[in-house]
């Protein structure tokens, strides 16, 4: 049976004509339907909440093929106990999935959980595995925006395909990822920006405050300073990560051999020395690889020796030149 509290919302703002808010409670109300595997129930109750604007067969089955295109969805496995973050970042993201948990309290009292989070860091600081830790935690798909499906090279295009992303997700509960959020949300005000780019960003700040909460939002960029300012403050949550230093290095290393059951032969410190200024992307890359090496190197490898190869190599990578 649905909770009293969101058919208590539905024929509220129904009876006070706030279309968005009964839109909101009756989406709310399809995603737990959804999560109670009624499947038949949730489709009938979605084709009802949009009945009110008919859509021809080919119009419905050109949306859904062009939806297909836009995002790509799977199953998230990253833990957040797995990764290694700062006692600030771990502290917001705990929260923010306290919430939804305890989301049933929260509305009793009128409220809804947070459900925008913006990631700020370098290159592989871990903002994507955080995003899919996040939807673990929440036992939702992770849908990572594709941008080459999304960004039209017409007018008006980009936000119609915008729209149709955005109606597909509002009806389940999901986290809805937004990588290098920056390519769609740049700053209005930069003169050198068409126009075109600038309704794109309109029409995506009136899409996510049009979402219901249980779709979490998290954008993840390397350049905060070319965001919009509307689009920052649209964020509920907004966390930085840090390039790693040297004791999340070791910790990262430590947990990882621990977890994956390998031994470098080397201590983590050790390893994080000769390595130097990397990120936990890289860390991870030269993990596999001697992981990879220990494999290929016969029943009984020298540990020890097949990092001190491996290190070799990665000492000799071209480094990206920049000008």
């Amino acid at each position: 049976m649905a909770r009293s509290d969101l058919l208590l919302a539905i024929v509220r703002s129904g009876a006070q004509g706030d279309d968005l808010a009964f839109r909101r409670a009756a989406e709310a109300l399809i995603a737990e339907e959804e999560s109670k595997r009624h499947g038949i129930l949730a489709s009938q109750l979605a084709e009802a909440l949009t009945s009110r604007r008919p859509v021809s067969n080919v119009t419905q089955i050109a949306r859904t093929e062009a939806v297909a295109g836009l995002i790509h969805e799977r199953v998230p496995e990253r833990r957040l106990m797995d990764l290694v973050l700062t006692a600030g970042v771990r502290a917001g993201v705990n929260e923010l999935i306290e919430e939804h948990h305890r989301r049933d309290l929260l509305r009793s009292h009128g409220l809804e959980p947070r459900h925008r989070l913006m990631l700020v860091g370098p290159p592989g600081g871990g903002k994507t595995s955080l995003a899919e830790a996040v939807a673990t935690e929440l036992a939702v798909p992770l849908l990572t925006v594709r941008y080459e499906g999304l960004i039209g090279s017409f007018l008006g295009e980009t936000a119609s395909r915008m729209e149709a992303l955005f109606d597909a997700v509002r009806v389940r509960p999901c986290v809805l990822f937004f990588d290098e959020f920056d390519t769609v949300a740049k700053e209005r005000g930069d003169t050198h920006e068409t126009g075109e780019i600038k309704r794109v960003v309109s029409s995506l700040l009136l899409q996510v405050d049009r979402l219901p909460s249980h779709v979490v939002v998290v954008a993840a960029t390397n350049h905060p300073e070319l965001l919009d300012r509307a689009a920052w403050r649209r964020m509920q949550l907004r966390l930085e990560l840090p390039q790693p230093t040297r004791a999340a290095k070791v910790e990262w290393l430590n947990a990882w051999s621990e977890r994956n059951r390998v031994d470098f032969g080397l201590s983590s410190r050790t390893v994080s020395d000769r390595l130097g200024n990397v990120s936990f992307a890289e860390l991870e890359e030269f993990a596999r690889d001697v992981q990879r090496r220990l494999i290929l190197s016969g029943p009984e490898p020298d540990a020890r020796k097949v990092s001190q190869h491996v290190l070799e190599q990665w000492s000799h990578q071209v480094e990206p030149h920049v000008s």
